[in-house]
């Protein structure tokens, strides 16, 4: 593998943790679709030895999405879902989690209604105020979680502030970047511990996979939460990380498209006399226009607004979005 350490983000994508095939040269990363692997001797092995514990298709994705996050260390999972259950799972009973209140709803049932049953505590808050963040942390607060920006109301967070603060109080901090992908925003850089994705939206980019990513440059919770991914079993299959690393080689050139289409689609519903409200970060009147354009390349493919009328009339929106097809 060629150094990519002085790489555009683009070659990154399409290069990083995908070597020649060794055995025939091929170029795209083969899909290993076994189980088991043939050792020399009890525990003498090539590295691999078990595909929940490792697989070189899943190495091979493992390290691009960590390239593409500035991370040392990446860890693939089934689902975004399972990279948080193992994430989560490096913590104790006891211990108590500070997250933004305007969380995936995937994440606040996975904390609220499943985690919470192992004796950890989770507090959810708005930290668009970074004063909330003072007081709401706790002696046993151990981590941070952000997601910005929010799913759905788009708030973004200030993620070199909250990371400042979480560390001066020795918390780490995680971010989920789905929404962003690295393309548009890379939080270790500015300051996070931890990076989580849902592989299946952005990164995947064609809606036939699911998946998530854990990235971090902490060797402790690197190995704490591969033992998780190891003991937990949440791992993607082998055809799921090559269709993900399929994805990730045009997530650029789809990332600037879905960046300019949302703005001219944000801009034409403000215009609109059916729409109460826009919330697109791309928006000078969004309240964190500053933040977004601080800490992001571009304002994102997602967009949130409040039709007149209430739910009915919004009801009747979605039931006539359409769908097309080149079929």
């Amino acid at each position: 593998m060629k150094n990519l350490d002085n790489a555009h983000f683009e070659t990154i994508a399409i290069h990083a943790g995908q070597s020649p095939d060794p055995s025939t040269g091929a170029i795209m990363t083969p899909i290993y679709q076994t189980s088991t692997y043939v050792q020399k001797s009890p525990g003498v092995h090539q590295g691999y030895e078990y595909s929940r514990s490792q697989n070189p298709t899943r190495t091979a994705l493992e390290e691009n999405l960590a390239a593409m996050e500035g991370a040392k260390y990446g860890l693939c999972f089934a689902s975004g879902c399972a990279a948080m259950n193992a994430t989560v799972g490096t913590l104790q009973a006891g211990d108590h989690v500070l997250v933004c209140d305007d969380v995936y709803g995937g994440t606040y049932r996975l904390f609220s209604k499943v985690l919470s049953k192992f004796s950890i505590e989770f507090s959810f808050v708005d930290l668009t105020k970074t004063e909330n963040l003072e007081k709401n942390w706790k002696k046993n607060t151990k981590l941070l979680w952000l997601e910005t920006p929010t799913n759905p109301l788009l708030k973004i967070l200030d993620i070199q502030k909250l990371s400042e603060l979480a560390h001066a109080r020795s918390g780490l901090v995680l971010v989920d970047n789905t929404f962003c992908s690295p393309y548009l925003q890379q939080p270790l850089k500015l300051g996070a511990d931890l990076v989580l994705h849902s592989t299946t939206k952005y990164l995947g980019g064609h809606s036939d996979v699911v998946g998530g990513f854990v990235g971090t440059s902490n060797e402790s919770m690197a190995q704490a939460i591969r033992f998780n991914q190891n003991s937990m079993g949440g791992v993607p299959a082998p055809m799921d990380c090559f269709l993900t690393l399929r994805g990730t080689k045009t997530l650029a050139v789809r990332m600037d498209r879905h960046c300019k289409n949302a703005q001219v689609i944000a801009e034409f519903l403000e215009g609109h006399s059916q729409v109460e409200n826009v919330i697109y970060p791309g928006l000078k009147n969004h309240p964190q226009f500053e933040i977004a354009s601080r800490q992001m390349k571009d304002f994102g493919g997602m967009i949130s607004f409040v039709v007149k009328g209430g739910l009915a009339k919004a009801t009747s929106v979605l039931e006539r979005v359409q769908i097309f097809s080149l079929a």
